[in-house]
């Protein structure tokens, strides 16, 4: 990884358990404060540490990070977050259903059945900004990308690729197939932190009819609006204070 950056792997396949152990590893050297080392970086299995090779070495980075994983983790991680995210299903918001379920041999109706029926973990954020990669899910449903992906993927999109699940935060190209649409925003600058989800998070889908998507649609946006004048009103109060 360069002269800045050292990469730790914890395993070949995506589960849980890897998952837990490089989010421990990555709370307790922050615990430590190592003097020198900048960010970690965790993914599915492994674990970047950024550092500034002015302030501490390679060698003597490998053998801090050396001592930690041989001696007990001091650090647990928090309780998972329960997420339930709602879900507009098929139609103009899920125009890939139909097709993952002649894929499968199933019915619509099952595909959604299947995607509700477990919790799934957030591994990590992104591609972009708010973007939760989630698994994993039903082997029913397992299911390769899109050979063509679309130029513009709308926000709120829930869809499915491989073995994950995931939301589009923000409209965006994308070569998932999308299932549904959650009313939730996923991302928003204005929050801190902006994005609704989190690493180590837990979601769990469930459907909505049209008009409820509706109506939350309309709640949301009237709370980012309300976000929206309450920033302007505090900058006005501000610029009076000043004056």
């Amino acid at each position: 990884m360069g002269d800045q950056g050292l990469l730790l792997e914890f395993g070949d396949e995506i589960s849980p358990e890897i998952h837990h152990r490089v989010r421990t590893m990555a709370l307790t050297i922050e615990a430590r404060a190592i003097p020198g080392v900048v960010e970690t970086v965790p993914t599915y299995r492994s674990l970047l540490v950024l550092y500034d090779p002015l302030t501490i070495s390679l060698a003597a980075l490998k053998e801090r990070l050396r001592e930690i994983e041989q001696a007990p983790l001091e650090t647990s991680l928090p309780e998972p977050r329960l997420c339930r995210i709602p879900v507009l299903y098929g139609g103009s918001y899920g125009p890939d259903l139909q097709g993952v379920a002649q894929y499968h041999g199933i019915t619509e109706e099952e595909v959604v059945r299947l995607h509700c029926s477990r919790p799934y973990l957030v591994y990590l954020i992104g591609f972009m900004p708010g973007f939760p990669y989630m698994g994993e899910l039903p082997s029913e449903l397992i299911t390769p990308r899109l050979k063509t992906p679309r130029l513009v993927v709308p926000a709120g999109s829930v869809a499915i690729a491989q073995r994950q699940t995931g939301i589009y935060p923000m409209d965006s190209p994308g070569g998932w197939h999308l299932l549904g649409k959650t009313p939730v925003r996923m991302f928003d600058p204005k929050k801190d932190p902006p994005s609704y989800l989190r690493m180590g998070d837990l979601v769990k889908f469930y459907p909505i009819s049209e008009k409820e998507f509706e109506e939350r649609n309309e709640w949301e946006g009237h709370t980012a609006e309300r976000r929206a004048q309450s920033v302007w009103r505090r900058k006005m109060q501000d610029r009076h204070a000043e004056s």
